[in-house]
């Protein structure tokens, strides 16, 4: 159900979500859990929570019962909300709010490797605060002149993020409903919205339309998956110029922003550090990342993983990279999706660009799965019409031979989160490789 969000409206709406939560007792630092489908009145609830230093834990609504239950319990809410946040706006009385968000939502990590853990940023100092919705607004420029459109999930860490801070900013969110090219063709012709947040396969369903008028955006972000060249080339070209901007971060932290100018002088890089950040590599080629005290976090009730993550002010999430000599950051990928195959290091991204260049690749995806002779075996998934055997000549001719896929298989599409990012964990099931040395 589409609907569009004023910052009037819903600030009424926040009001009345943030006095129903004290009045059912939760006070700055408490926990709320909501699991519901994107709508105004989970926005208004959220950002009630927020304003007063609730901390909503965001899940998604699709979620089976037992692994909602475990993250419920996991997460110890002071109140779960459920799927209808609706109720929390029943009442008339409404509450003091403070200009900005006193809390960041605590969001579970998608799952792609492993299992989920909450990010947990606790209750911010208010300058701490201030900061922190400064810095998100000042960097993609949101006033009350915008409209947000929102093309992915909300129970996700950008799409929530960019939707909060164009309300805050004054500005209107558009929500149209699930992702459906059809219907976000017409909400982005109809509708003219100035910005959106998506993701490259939502860009891949809509770039080649020809029901799109891109003309009103002067912002469409993207990031969350490597997006290919020719994708990327393709978007700038149908949208305004400076409008198609790209970050590299995760529901921890955030780390680059790359203006459409960036990218072109540096085809495949993610840009530069964002303000107020430093990026460099330690000798295993991870990422580190020096963030403001407004940007730290915790993994909720597991020290042992916070503790890994941090070296003082400097913060990492396991990816692969470089930075070079002008400040440039390139991605390998993700530790661990690294795929050793007889001492050799190979990044599935340096493959994925490869295959992705073929002409008759629309998209892939590597992969190692065990291997008795050399410990792990390249493999990868594509879609595209590009036959098997023409493809591995093609990788043959551009890759050393550790790096070149052992076997190549053609599918419909991508197992993938809804925020787009491959699920690597489910690759070698899907090509009928689990278990296979």
């Amino acid at each position: 159900m589409s609907a569009v969000v004023r910052p009037a409206g819903s600030e009424r709406d926040q009001r009345r979500a943030a006095a129903a939560l004290a009045a059912a007792g939760l006070r700055a630092g408490d926990r709320l859990l909501v699991s519901a489908p994107a709508s105004p009145a989970l926005l208004a609830v959220v950002l009630g929570a927020l304003r007063t230093g609730v901390v909503p834990v965001v899940l998604d609504p699709a979620l089976p019962a037992a692994e909602r239950a475990a993250l419920a319990a996991d997460a110890d809410p002071a109140l779960d909300a459920g799927a209808e946040p609706e109720r929390l706006l029943d009442g008339s009385a409404q509450a003091d709010l403070a200009p900005v968000p006193l809390a960041r939502p605590m969001h579970y990590t998608s799952g792609t490797t492993g299992r989920r853990k909450g990010v947990w940023s606790g209750v911010l100092a208010e300058d701490d605060a201030r900061a922190l919705a400064a810095e998100e607004i000042e960097l993609w420029g949101f006033g009350p002149g915008d409209r947000h459109l929102v093309l992915s999930p909300l129970h996700h860490s950008a799409p929530l993020r960019f939707a909060v801070h164009t309300l805050l900013a004054g500005g209107e969110v558009l929500l149209p409903g699930p992702f459906d090219a059809a219907r976000a063709a017409r909400a982005i012709t109809t509708g003219r919205p100035t910005t959106t947040f998506c993701v490259p396969t939502h860009l891949q369903r809509l770039v080649g339309r020809d029901d799109v008028d891109w003309s009103s955006f002067r912002r469409l972000v993207h990031a969350g998956a490597p997006c290919p060249e020719p994708l990327k080339r393709a978007v700038l070209a149908a949208l305004p110029a400076g409008a198609v901007w790209e970050f590299y971060g995760s529901t921890e932290a955030q780390f680059t922003v790359c203006s459409p100018e960036d990218w072109l002088a540096h085809p495949g890089s993610v840009g530069r550090a964002r303000p107020g950040r430093r990026l460099e590599t330690d000798a295993r080629g991870q990422l580190w990342c020096a963030v403001p005290r407004w940007a730290r976090f915790e993994y909720w009730r597991a020290p042992e993983k916070t503790a890994a993550a941090w070296r003082g002010d400097r913060v990492t999430v396991g990816d692969l990279g470089r930075v070079d000599g002008d400040g440039v950051v390139w991605l390998d990928g993700r530790r661990e999706d690294l795929v050793i195959s007889g001492g050799v290091n190979v990044y599935p991204a340096e493959v994925e660009a490869v295959l992705d260049a073929h002409p008759a690749v629309v998209e892939s995806a590597v992969v190692g799965v065990p291997d008795p002779d050399w410990g792990q075996r390249v493999v990868a998934a594509y879609v595209g019409a590009a036959d098997p055997a023409e493809l591995a000549a093609w990788a043959r001719e551009r890759l050393a031979p550790a790096k070149r896929p052992k076997s190549l298989h053609p599918v419909a599409e991508l197992p993938r989160t809804s925020t787009g990012k491959v699920r690597r964990l489910d690759l070698p099931g899907l090509l009928g490789l689990a278990g296979r040395g």
